[in-house]
């Protein structure tokens, strides 16, 4: 992650690793479709799990795959 004045700069490369990571599984197990369209609810999980200090990308994926996964049992 890059810090610079004070500004928080998000590292796309872990945010983009942990969203391949949990789209995978979820695309397996037919949570999301199979298709090359990113999940938006997926990826503010993510995004927001992150921005709240999360910055391993095999947490970041498993806690946004339990995440999703309850809200789409709600």
């Amino acid at each position: 992650m890059l810090v610079e004045r004070g500004i928080q700069v998000m590292n796309f490369e872990v945010v983009g690793d942990a969203y391949a990571i949990a789209s995978n599984y979820l695309r397996t197990t037919g949570a999301i479709p199979h298709t090359m369209v990113t999940d938006e609810r997926l990826l503010r999980i993510i995004i927001r799990m992150f921005q709240h200090g999360e910055y391993n990308r095999l947490k970041l994926a498993n806690k946004a795959i339990a995440e999703f996964e309850a809200r789409i049992a709600a």
